[in-house]
């Protein structure tokens, strides 16, 4: 049950930010020719708010923590060259989360059959 609200959930993000994503498959052949093109996109491509506009594969294979600093190099000589730029005072790249859930568990009802991604 939780892996399908979770699916549910995933298919109505990804519409508000790919329209082409389909409210239905016609078939299997469509959802594989679909999916084939889909996920490398947002896996590879797609930056994600949930874990500081970097991308899945950056933050698998462990990039994510280079990425972060050489954001906040540039962010930091953006300052020091254009302070009034920044109405808000110094900007601070976000940091990376501990964990991102979907469906964040309740306290008593994590178990083996639920999926963190």
């Amino acid at each position: 049950m939780a892996l399908r609200w979770a699916a549910s959930s995933f298919v109505e993000t990804e519409k508000s930010y790919r329209p082409s994503f389909p409210g239905r498959f016609d078939d299997q052949g469509h959802a594989k020719t679909f999916c084939r093109s889909f996920f490398p996109w947002y896996n590879t491509e797609h930056r994600h708010g949930g874990i500081s506009m970097l991308t899945p594969e950056q933050v698998h294979f462990g990039h994510a923590d280079q990425i972060i600093a050489r954001r906040k190099a540039v962010l930091r000589d953006a300052w020091a060259t254009h302070p009034e730029c920044f109405v808000s005072g110094q900007p601070k790249p976000e940091s990376l989360p501990e964990a991102v859930w979907i469906n964040p568990p309740g306290p008593t009802n994590l178990n083996s059959r639920d999926v963190a991604l």
